[in-house]
């Protein structure tokens, strides 16, 4: 398949998501008084629409960067200061995510940031688990969800705040495993102009972390790109680059399982969900454009930033319900 016909393909899977999504949500017309705060606002029906695209613009930027998927930094941001129910915003989150890496990928794959081989294997583990994952966040209460979330995401910043070195680790042997589905490459780091070598280890272990990765990540609606960056990057031994590219490459397999168990259970609104996907894939694809000349260590700190504002405010948020 040629990159033309790829793009193609992409294109209208997106566009695909957007129309099924739309029509499950105005065929469960009576979940529409699960947010009454939207429908009491003083604010006319078209400003929160209008809103979301701005800020998912915007988050769709970042989230390649950081190659952490626009639900992980979408469900916190508009759980907490939305008017939208959580399952609602879980839903919208993952089809966001999906979005956002459904426009980044081609553009990934074309400079040779995402490696399929490293891609493929985790792919397989992490959709299986998010389907699970997926069922059993819309059988839990909103109080304990959020507060795992918060609680989630912050301990994925501390994990990453204790790696002094991760833009190049350094993987002395690659493993039997990784060997064998010959999962290495090299890509050309334009900010230095160097041509990286890299191959991985741990690949077992990396693969075992996945089963608990895709099933927390259909539980809270994130995508699976908050944990793919830290286990590539520092179990696994990838470059902080192609981790991140490859994340991002991912999430447009494994948030697809998840995404579908929302949609049949009615867990989406149009409202959100079409000005948010549109937002996101504008803001991917710039994205996709500023990555190859952006520092590596550069993004690390803003994945840490982002994800420390976003897991403390999605706790805070949590324990106001407990109270």
């Amino acid at each position: 398949m040629s990159r033309k016909q790829l793009a193609r393909v992409v294109l209208g899977m997106t566009f695909m998501i957007i129309l099924v999504g739309a029509a499950a949500a105005l065929a469960t017309t009576e979940q529409a008084a699960a947010v009454p705060a939207a429908a009491n606002s003083s604010l006319p029906w078209w400003a929160w629409p209008a809103i979301l695209f701005v800020v998912t613009f915007v988050l769709g930027i970042v989230a390649v960067l950081g190659g952490v998927g626009g639900g992980v930094l979408f469900v916190p941001i508009i759980g907490g200061f939305f008017p939208f129910h959580l399952d609602f915003v879980r839903g919208a989150g993952l089809l966001v995510a999906l979005a956002g890496a459904l426009a980044a990928g081609p553009g990934l794959l074309k400079k040779g940031m995402a490696d399929l081989r490293l891609a493929l294997p985790v792919a397989l583990i992490a959709s299986s688990c998010a389907i699970v994952g997926a069922m059993i966040g819309l059988a839990l209460p909103t109080k304990v969800v959020q507060t795992a979330l918060g609680a989630t995401i912050l301990g994925i910043v501390a994990i990453m705040l204790m790696a002094k070195k991760s833009e190049y680790p350094e993987v002395k042997q690659a493993d039997n495993l990784s060997t064998s589905l010959r999962i290495s490459g090299i890509y050309h780091e334009v900010s230095t102009g160097q041509d990286i070598n890299w191959k991985i280890h741990r690949t077992p272990q990396g693969l075992a972390t996945f089963i608990l990765i895709g099933v927390m990540a259909g539980m809270f609606g994130l995508g699976a790109g908050w944990a793919n960056v830290p286990v590539l990057n520092l179990m696994m031994g990838a470059p902080l680059k192609v981790s991140v590219a490859t994340s991002k490459f991912l999430l447009s397999i494994t948030d697809t399982s998840a995404a579908w168990i929302y949609i049949n259970n009615g867990a989406v609104l149009p409202m959100m969900v079409v000005p948010s996907i549109i937002g996101i894939m504008l803001g991917s694809i710039v994205g996709v454009r500023i990555l190859t000349r952006t520092k590596p260590a550069a993004i690390r700190y803003m994945v840490i930033g982002l994800l420390s504002f976003a897991g403390l405010r999605a706790l805070l948020k949590g324990l106001e319900i407990w109270n």
